[in-house]
């Protein structure tokens, strides 16, 4: 049984969590040469949820991703921000697909 913390116990916890320099952006590619961008903690364990289905709604059954670009440590904030900004981006997606 988890122990009754008062509500302001989670939302500093939230705060730390967003604000630790821990998160990552990716892209990663599928053989087809579609590109997603996203951000995660482990980019690792998070390309092996995309490879088993189990990831991002977009990414179920265009498998296997590999990551091809990464960028980070960073808050979370900051990787929101520059995963909006690369999404954007159609000459960086055009250049990276172009190195593969």
């Amino acid at each position: 049984m988890i122990p009754y913390q008062p509500a302001h116990f989670y939302v500093e916890n939230m705060v730390k969590l967003s604000m630790s320099k821990e998160w990552h952006l990716y892209i990663a590619r599928n053989p087809k040469g579609i590109l997603y961008t996203g951000i995660a903690k482990d980019i690792n364990a998070r390309i092996a949820a995309h490879n088993d289905g189990i990831g991002a709604k977009f990414t179920r059954g265009r498998g296997p991703w590999i990551p091809v670009h990464t960028e980070g440590p960073m808050d979370h904030g900051e990787a929101l921000k520059r995963e909006i900004k690369i999404k954007k981006d159609r000459k960086f997606k055009k250049a990276l697909k172009a190195q593969f």
